[in-house]
């Protein structure tokens, strides 16, 4: 048999869809690995934002609870007086209600720039009289953008718990350092509200056989150290401490945490929590944890860090070798005779 089609030489010819459709594939696997190389996700930042919005709009009740945000507020000013300069300007990422504005004065700096992505939150005391000038702008914590070397020194207090991207964001702040600019920050630790979480766990197992995503998972002390190296900040140091709040009961506190707009915002969150869940969770943290006269503690660790530009002034080690004295002649035991 003779087949004439296939006798006849095979012409090849360009069809328009099919490059449409192999560039568009192109496209695709690259947005794929874009998302691929995106941070994991594990707070829902617009519910966070709502959240802290929410609390704001009801200003008596939120004023209420700024205790523990003014407390680790005026820590935090106390570290920045610790360095022996005064500021032109000072930038604070995820500055709420004012919190840092509170505690800081004209001997720290002239003025301070009160950055929050929840615009009802940093305009909750908009017409409070402070001892230094305030600027207020909307600006998110994750993806803070400043112009490269034009800030003398940023802080941030109890923020960063909630960021997804933390070495991105230290990144971008020492991008916008200036050589030998220092960034001071505070933040829960892992060990904050450790009665809380067990309590709920120990609930969800009784009452539904498992453990939900309660309460929010909190970054590691041994980690902030490499987080600041990651980002290029040096000379680091890092403190922890602990402040105890009693309460009436485990509901006087879970209503304070939402008063203050810190409720849980993981992604993977459950949108509710049954009253038998939260009446026997409320049980097991005053049969644990309860103190004589009733009340039950919540402790709260927040972890100081600081970190600085690099710059060819800042003190560095001596090389290997170049010591002068001897350690073996200074602590021989001839010296140390009692």
């Amino acid at each position: 048999m003779n087949y004439p089609l296939l006798s006849k030489p095979v012409r090849l010819c360009f069809r328009p869809w099919l490059a449409r459709a192999y560039t568009s594939r192109k496209e695709s696997a690259r947005e794929y690995l874009e998302k691929a190389a995106a941070p994991f996700e594990v707070f829902d930042r617009n519910a966070k934002r709502m959240q802290r919005n929410r609390a704001a709009s009801r200003a008596s009740d939120s004023r209420e609870v700024d205790y523990l945000k003014d407390e680790v507020a005026a820590r935090l000013s106390d570290r920045l007086l610790d360095i022996k300069r005064r500021y032109h300007t000072v930038v604070e990422i995820g500055a709420g209600c004012g919190h840092l504005a509170k505690a800081v004065d004209d001997d720290m700096m002239d003025r301070l720039i009160m950055c929050d992505m929840a615009n009802t939150a940093l305009e909750r005391d908009s017409a409070a009289d402070y001892a230094v000038a305030v600027e207020r702008r909307i600006v998110d914590e994750e993806a803070p953008v400043f112009e490269p070397e034009s800030l003398d020194a940023v802080v941030s207090s109890l923020s960063m718990h909630w960021v997804n991207d933390l070495p991105g964001m230290l990144i971008q702040i020492r991008k916008a350092l200036v050589p030998d600019g220092v960034f001071i920050g505070a933040m829960f630790g892992g060990d904050s509200l450790f009665e809380l979480r067990t309590s709920l766990q120990l609930a969800d197992i009784e009452r539904d056989g498992g453990i939900a995503a309660r309460v929010s998972p909190l970054t590691d002390t041994r980690d902030v150290g490499s987080l600041l190296n990651r980002a290029g900040l040096t000379l680091s140091t890092i403190d922890v401490d602990s402040i105890l709040v009693n309460y009436p009961s485990m509901l006087h506190l879970v209503s304070d945490i939402n008063a203050m707009g810190e409720g849980n915002a993981v992604v993977q969150r459950l949108p509710f929590i049954k009253r038998d869940t939260l009446l026997a969770a409320s049980a097991i943290y005053k049969e644990m944890y309860g103190n004589e006269d009733g009340t039950i503690p919540a402790t709260f660790q927040v972890i100081y860090m600081i970190g600085w530009k690099p710059d060819p002034s800042q003190p560095k080690p001596l090389a290997r070798g170049s010591g002068q004295v001897s350690l073996g002649e200074m602590f021989n035991a001839d010296s140390h005779k009692l």
